[in-house]
Order: structure tokens, then C-alpha cells, then sequence
């Protein structure tokens, strides 16, 4: 069966568009990464597993990834974070890069081909930054730094399709991030100030470091050439980020710079903006305290909403996600535990039903990611095969089928297999009840998987012994 053309929406032309890499089946992908001053919260890893979904479905369509995602570790937050610590900047930021790999490590986020640092990058910001000023499309400031001229990019606001008549103060912007009311020549190398501690490059304007704009035009066009195929982030970097790439990456090179953006919107906690001052803001790390798993997260980050809407992010949608997985789990576990004792009735409807559903899930992949039509089609096929494996209508070519369609569905979904680890104290109680049940001490039994479920813990008696699943 021929797949689907991939289709995507593009937020430049607001549409549904398939993609179209310029040397196909490679599709170079580029990502803006974290800004290394603290742990991420869950809104940003709402976006990396989307991007991650992203990814791992161009794969399944056949396409070559070359993503590139840099790590932002110097900026206004990353020098002011090393100050209050007392900490150089490389070791300041480098706790809170390897915090990021591991949390995504957690969430089972595929690491890009290439993660840079933008300070091991400098000299080809400056060499950029030069350009810029070569061709007047930037100026030296009479502050000693350097700014983009707004006013030499006629596209700019292209992408969030701006209306720039009275917008333009003509005012110089000179931190990291800012408001759309904030629209002006933005600076692309920021003169050295003694707030900047011991942080600073020599340049041919003096001591400074790069603003956050010019880290990603460059970084992109070092390591994936000078148009990408796609280009991706959080909503909230449309404005000024994305644009500002726009605007001094076309400037330098006069080609157009990304064929496709991608772009993932906000996460809601209960219907609110996440805020330090509503106690709302949550990382991995405080989901995983409250007892759940990084499975759990992942999947209530792609099912709760297309990766184009809002997300709103609860903790009874948390149990949601551990109920659902608990009922894929229990399928894959009826299917690979089925004996076949010559009772099943050789009928081709389950295959039939498979096949059907997955022509489904390719065409829900295809359009825009829809991981919610997919997820929905996966629960038809598993209500199909449990009836099914219930009154032995099932063959072994038609269980393998089902097993193997599933691997191929998850090496996109990235749920993986559940993988519990038992509290010393638990199995403890778990051996001393089996040790009870072959006594034939009941009594004891039952007391013990009382004492079990106190702890959080539920035991299940099989023929194969006692199963035990996190409650």
C-alpha cells in the first residue's frame, strides 16, 4: 500500500501544505532548543515531543531527518543566572543542559543528529554579523553594538503576516525578548556592560556577545546550509524570534530562508497560563514526584490536543493517560500471551479490520499529525482483537500482524513498554504472600495484598503467578 503524501501545516501561508524538501527524501530540520538557566517546564517539553512526533513520522513516510536543535546558553537569563550563583557561565549552563537531555531521555524524545552550544559558535555570529553590516542592512549603534535595520527588510512581519504602518518606533530594542508593541531595529551584537561579568568576545566592534536572534540564523545556516526544509518552536518564538531570523538570514544571503515553519501552541494548566506566581508552572521533574512516569506525560502531551491548538494540562488528564496505557499494556500482553490450542476459527476478518484501520492511521499521520484520529483507530483495532482473542476468532498469523503493526505504530508514538520498578519494600510483600498462598494460609494472603495496595501497589493472581501494577 503506497503511503500518503506527508502534509503539514505552514504557518507563512496558513495551510495545510505537504512538504517539499529542496533534495528529497532529506528533509533538514531545525529547531530552536532551550535557554540552559533552569529546568524546563512541561510547556516546553509539550512542544519537543511534538517536534519529536514530527520527526519520527517524516522517518515513517520515508524521509532522510537532518535535525539540528542548539542549546541557548548565552543570553540576558543564562548571564544573569550565573551572576546570582556565582558560577561561570559554561558551568552554570551545563547543569541545566544535562538536566534537559535527561528529562527528554525520560519523555523518550529522540536526541537531534546535532545539539550545538551557541557559545562554542561565535566566530561565525561574528562573521554573519559582519556581512549584515557590509551590506548596511546593519549599523553599528552609537552604544557601541549592533543592530539589524528593520527598515532594510520591506518582508519584515512576513511571517505573522504584521501590518507594520505605526509600528515601527524607530526605536532601538536592545534585550533578548520583547513585545510585538516592541518593533524596531533589534540587536544582533550587544556592546559589553559590567553587568555582564566575565562574559564577553573580542569582535570588530569591541568586547561584547551575540544577541539570541543571530545565535539561530547562524547556527542553521553553519550546520544545515542556508535554506531549511523545516523550521520549528513554541508559538510564543513567532514573535520576535522567528521573524528576526527571517529577516537578518535573508538579508545575508538573499535566498529564501525556510520552506516550511512549524509551530506548536500554548499549555494551559486547568485553563490558565503557566506562572511562577500562580504556582502552576510544573517541570518533569514535579510530575514525576506526584507518582506518575514519564510515559504517563508523553502521552497526555499528545493526546490531549492537535499540537496547533491549545493543550490544557490537568492532573485528572494525567490519570486519563495512565488509564489508557494501562489498556494498550493489557492488549499487547493478551496478544503475545494467547495459546493456540486448535479451538480458534481460521477468520480473516481481524485481518481484514486490521488492515483497513491502518490504511486509517497512515491517513491521520499524513494530515497535519493528527495523533488523535490515530489514537482513535488504535483503540477500534484493540477493541477488535480483544473480542476477538474472547471468543477465539484469531490466528497466529493474524496476532503476529497485530504485534508487528504495533511496533511500526510506536516507533512514531514513542510510548514504548511499561516498565515498572518495585519498591524493596513492596516486593518484600509480594514474596512473603506468594511464600503464603502455597502454604494455603489465605488469610495471610489477603492481609498482604492489603498491606500492598497501601502502598500504592495492586497484585493480580494468574496462572503464571502474581502480576502487579502500579495503582
Amino acid at each position: 500500500m503506497p503511503l500518503p503524501p506527508f502534509q503539514l501545516y505552514n504557518t507563512m501561508s496558513r495551510a495545510v501544505e505537504p512538504i517539499a524538501p529542496l533534495a528529497p527524501p532529506k528533509v533538514s530540520l531545525y529547531v530552536c532548543g532551550p535557554t540552559i538557566y533552569d529546568y524546563a517546564h512541561i510547556g516546553n517539553f509539550r512542544t519537543y515531543v511534538a517536534v519529536d512526533l514530527l520527526r519520527r513520522a517524516l522517518k515513517h513516510f520515508g524521509y532522510q531527518v537532518d535535525h539540528v536543535m542548539q542549546f541557548t546558553d548565552v543570553d540576558d537569563k543564562t548571564i544573569r543566572g550565573s551572576r546570582a550563583k556565582k558560577m561561570p557561565l559554561k558551568d552554570y549552563t551545563a547543569i541545566y543542559r544535562q538536566a534537559f537531555l535527561e528529562d527528554a531521555a525520560t519523555l523518550n524524545i529522540e536526541i537531534p543528529e546535532r545539539t550545538p552550544n551557541a557559545t562554542d559558535h561565535i566566530p561565525a555570529m561574528i562573521a554573519l554579523i559582519k556581512k549584515l553590516v557590509d551590506k548596511k542592512a546593519a549599523y553599528v549603534s552609537d552604544d557601541g553594538s549592533v543592530y539589524f535595520r528593520i527598515a532594510a527588510f520591506p518582508k519584515y512581519g512576513c511571517l505573522c503576516h504584521l501590518d507594520l504602518a505605526g509600528m515601527i518606533s524607530g526605536a532601538r530594542v536592545n534585550q533578548d525578548e520583547y513585545e510585538k508593541e516592541g518593533v524596531g531595529d533589534f540587536v544582533l551584537w550587544k556592546k559589553w556592560v559590567e553587568a555582564d561579568g566575565e562574559v564577553g568576545w573580542d569582535s570588530p566592534w569591541g568586547k561584547g556577545r551575540p544577541g539570541w536572534h543571530i545565535e539561530c540564523s547562524s547556527l542553521s545556516m553553519e550546520h544545515l546550509g542556508p535554506q531549511l526544509d523545516l523550521h520549528g518552536g513554541g508559538t510564543d518564538l513567532r514573535f520576535p524570534h522567528h521573524e528576526n531570523e527571517i529577516a537578518q538570514s535573508e538579508a545575508a544571503t538573499g535566498l529564501p530562508f525556510v520552506r516550511h515553519w512549524f509551530h506548536v501552541e500554548h499549555l494551559l494548566v486547568d485553563g490558565q497560563k503557566m506562572s511562577k506566581s500562580l504556582g502552576n508552572m510544573y517541570t518533569l521533574r514535579d510530575v514525576l514526584a506526584r507518582g506518575y512516569t514519564g510515559r504517563e506525560l508523553r502521552y497526555a502531551l499528545i493526546s490531549g490536543a492537535a499540537y496547533g491548538k491549545n493543550l490544557n494540562f490537568t492532573w485528572q488528564g494525567m490519570d486519563d493517560a495512565k488509564t489508557a496505557l494501562a489498556r494498550i499494556d493489557e492488549w499487547r500482553k493478551a496478544l503475545k500471551g494467547v495459546s493456540f490450542d486448535g479451538a480458534q476459527t481460521d477468520s480473516t476478518e481481524v485481518a481484514e479490520q486490521l488492515r483497513k484501520q491502518v490504511e486509517l492511521i497512515e491517513e491521520h499521520l499524513a494530515n497535519d499529525l493528527n495523533i488523535n484520529g490515530v489514537l482513535g483507530q488504535l483503540f477500534q483495532i484493540i477493541r477488535a482483537t480483544n473480542g476477538a482473542l474472547a471468543s477465539k476468532q484469531i490466528t497466529p498469523a493474524a496476532v503476529a500482524a497485530t504485534l508487528k503493526f504495533w511496533d511500526v505504530l510506536d516507533a512514531v508514538l514513542g510510548l514504548g513498554d511499561a516498565t515498572l520498578t518495585i519498591p524493596p519494600e513492596v516486593q518484600k510483600l509480594l514474596d512473603d504472600r506468594a511464600a503464603s498462598r502455597q502454604a494455603k494460609d489465605f488469610a495471610k494472603s489477603d492481609a498482604l495484598r492489603k498491606a500492598i495496595e497501601a502502598l500504592g501497589w495492586k497484585v493480580k493472581d494468574t496462572p503464571k503467578g502474581q502480576e502487579v501494577t502500579k495503582l
